[in-house]
């Protein structure tokens, strides 16, 4: 792998600064890399709600979650 030099100068200092290996800033920034680029097979299953689709106030947000934790 190639990286510029001045991005393993500022890993470096980040490992310095936490006090971990250089190595594992590289796992770490492979992970987050291969994550940010996967393609999933299955859709996500996203919950819908009921609403007229119009921004729902302060208050009546506070009234349902309100009424929610009342439910429990």
């Amino acid at each position: 792998m190639y990286a510029d030099p001045e991005d393993l100068a500022l890993i470096k200092e980040a490992a310095q600064r936490r006090g971990i290996p250089e190595a594992e800033i590289i796992r770490e920034g492979i992970h987050l890399a291969a994550m940010a680029n996967r393609v999933w097979d299955d859709p996500l299953d996203w919950p819908t709600f009921d609403g007229s689709g119009e921004t729902a106030s302060s208050e009546e947000v506070t009234a349902t979650v309100a009424g929610g934790a009342a439910d429990r």
